[in-house]
């Protein structure tokens, strides 16, 4: 579980948890199912299941070195990470030219991800003046960065790796119930392998720093490995194992 503060466990235990909603989850889970592609059922397993996640997550960003400046601020990432203009001043091999080669070569952008979960999540929770909705839209936003920083791809099994990474980061049930899905479901010549690689994304992620008490503004202009060294990220080495033509076949 999230480390709190005595003072802020506190809080957070006489705050008002939100009713997981199972039977939704599973109609979400067989929508995405049937299409892989779907990523507003993403959200909306996600919605169903997290509970008050994002509230620890917050209290605990506030608890960070820079936390407090950041929720104050509350930047909106999406808003920046649209802005051409900014996106490039971003130095050649910084994380941030990583992400938006990533983001050209795989056809993404942000305002897909923010259309995907309105779809997903209604638009009167997701979009409202709120910490805890800020926490989760900058979450939501920085999701292809984290593709850049973990190694992950966008296959079926780098999505599933990067699902049980965020599992541990946010602790969103959604999250961990989707990674299982994943394995579980692997098969084929590479199963074990692909099976691997999502139980050392959770490995990973332990060692890791916390990504989301991360400055993004200012990580976007560090060097890529530099980035990844601070933050204690090793590399994907079984899912890297996993031969490129069937990672999007193991796992569905």
């Amino acid at each position: 579980m999230t480390d709190l503060g005595p003072a802020t466990r506190r809080l957070v235990h006489r705050s008002r948890r939100r009713k997981r909603d199972w039977k939704g989850a599973l109609v979400a889970m067989r929508r995405l199912m049937v299409d892989k592609e779907d990523t507003s059922q993403v959200y909306a397993v996600m919605h169903a299941l997290d509970g008050n996640a994002y509230e620890l997550d917050y209290v605990r960003m506030l608890e960070t070195p820079d936390g407090g400046r950041i929720a104050y601020e509350r930047v909106e990432l999406a808003d920046r990470l649209m802005d051409e203009a900014w996106r490039a001043t971003f130095p050649p091999d910084s994380v941030g030219a990583a992400y938006v080669a990533f983001s050209e070569s795989e056809h993404l952008s942000v305002q897909g991800l923010v259309d995907e979960s309105h779809k997903g999540i209604p638009p009167a929770e997701l979009d409202q003046v709120h910490p805890y909705a800020w926490f989760f839209r900058r979450y939501r936003d920085i999701h292809d960065i984290l593709h850049v920083l973990t190694g992950y791809g966008r296959d079926a099994l780098g999505e599933a790796c990067l699902l049980a990474f965020s599992y541990h980061e946010t602790h969103d049930l959604g999250r961990a119930v989707m990674a299982y899905g994943g394995y579980i479901r692997a098969h084929g010549p590479a199963k074990s392998q692909a099976r691997k690689a999502i139980s050392e994304a959770r490995r990973r992620a332990v060692h890791a720093a916390w990504l989301p008490g991360e400055d993004f503004e200012k990580l976007l202009f560090e060097p890529l490995e530099a980035a990844r060294e601070r933050l204690r990220l090793t590399p994907p080495l079984a899912y890297e194992a996993v031969p490129v033509e069937l990672r999007n076949l193991t796992t569905t």
